[in-house]
């Protein structure tokens, strides 16, 4: 496989997605070469990224003008438009057995390309554009990424490998405003500056995965599982996969986008614009905390219940949210559980995800239960900058708290796994 010393033979894991504990005196690799590797590429590749998505907000609504069911169409394209495109990448990292990692560069090399057609886009249409292509980079590269990181871990491992991986992706997070802050402050012409230095942060990501990310290939694939569009669609007939994309799709319509939660901590609290670009690192923060201890807790607790209790984090934020406090830790509380939930479903769902897809298909498998998640968080997107225009913010989080409460007790009964407790 790609990393040989992090596939050496260990116990199977449980029903529930849990490992069982290796024999005593046995020597087991922490993470694989190639997560850190990975996940280097993402810390950069996330500096550059989240510079862009902590200005965005402000750009498009103060700076360009847009109703809150503008903003809502351009963030949905911004969070969802990559649901038409995972499922090509996944199955083209399938095809041959080692185009993982150069279907994932060419991802991140789309997306970088697309950073400084930022500073010549002033409008709706163009903006569009130009985020849908940005998008369709992250969707060409998400699952072949995740696919490695899976690949290259053991079975009882994986959630903590995912945990370090995405530890590593949201340092880049953590970065990426205070540079975009930095950058506002200290130039004339913010905007276009942060646009431009994203785009070169960018480029130098897209070296580090071509210089550094093993281009290992998967073993060969057994008889049945050729990866194919017709195959990769099968997986959707197996109960666990199938109950595992159905919640993860009726989870993210009920999911507000992360700059929808800014813009409403904005809202409540009357933070000045020049503080905005802040807001994304407490999220950041939390996610870099618990990302490794709640994918550690994952694999020893069961995934589905943390994937679970994650969603039980993003409701206390939105009732928190709804609440008439106005005190000085309303936003450290919010957006540290805002960032719990990222920590205890981001990874984790593909740590579950991946036990339930045969390797020669694992790039494809992933794809479909992104694809189902991105396509729902879309959807909410633009329901809710609708409901914000029509009714106002209160009303449309409490909308879209009642519709997460109701998705997460029908994901309750429908848990994947049979003998899980959850």
């Amino acid at each position: 496989m790609y990393v040989a010393d992090s596939r050496a033979s260990t116990p199977a894991a449980s029903a529930e997605g849990t490992a069982r504990p290796a024999p005593a005196g046995r020597y087991r690799t922490a993470v694989a070469p190639t997560v850190l590797a990975l996940g280097t590429v993402s810390l950069i590749t996330d500096v550059s990224s989240e510079m862009v998505t902590a200005v965005l907000p402000l750009y498009l609504v103060t700076g360009l003008g847009l109703s809150p069911l503008g903003f809502g169409l351009l963030d949905g394209v911004y969070n969802g438009f990559s649901a038409v495109v995972r499922l090509v990448g996944g199955h083209l990292a399938d095809r041959g057995g080692g185009r993982h990692k150069w279907v994932a560069g060419a991802g991140y090399a789309l997306s970088a390309l697309c950073k400084p057609l930022l500073l010549i886009a002033h409008t709706l249409t163009p903006i569009g554009l130009v985020l849908a292509a940005d998008r369709t980079g992250k969707g060409l590269r998400t699952a072949p990424r995740d696919a490695l990181i899976s690949l290259s871990s053991t079975p009882e491992t994986r959630g903590r490998a995912f945990g370090v991986h995405r530890a590593m992706d949201t340092a880049g997070a953590l970065f990426g405003p205070l540079v975009a802050f930095l950058i506002l402050r200290a130039t004339v012409d913010g905007y276009d500056a942060v646009f431009t230095v994203s785009f070169c942060v960018a480029v130098v990501g897209v070296l580090v995965l071509v210089l550094f990310v093993p281009g290992g290939r998967t073993e060969a694939a057994p008889s049945g599982t050729r990866p194919t569009l017709r195959a990769a669609l099968a997986l959707l007939t197996h109960r666990d996969l199938r109950r595992i994309t159905v919640c993860a799709l009726l989870l993210g319509l009920a999911t507000v986008s992360d700059s929808f939660v800014y813009l409403l901590l904005q809202h409540r609290l009357g933070v000045p614009d020049r503080w905005f670009a802040l807001l994304p690192l407490g999220t950041a923060a939390a996610f870099l905390l618990l990302a490794v201890p709640l994918g550690r807790l994952a694999d020893r607790w069961g995934r589905w219940r943390v994937f679970l209790a994650g969603h039980g984090a993003l409701l206390l934020a939105y009732a928190l949210l709804l609440t008439s406090w106005h005190g000085t830790a309303l936003p450290y509380a919010v957006l540290a559980l805002h960032g719990t939930f990222y920590a205890a479903t981001d990874g984790v769902l593909m740590a579950v995800a991946s036990d339930s897809v045969p390797e020669a298909l694992r790039s494809s498998g992933l794809a479909l239960v992104q694809t189902g998640q991105a396509g729902a968080r879309f959807a909410c997107s633009l329901a809710f900058g609708a409901a914000w225009t029509l009714w106002g913010d209160r009303t449309a989080l409490l909308l879209a708290t009642a519709a997460l409460a109701a998705c997460a007790g029908y994901a309750v009964s429908l848990r994947p796994f049979r003998k899980a407790a959850v």
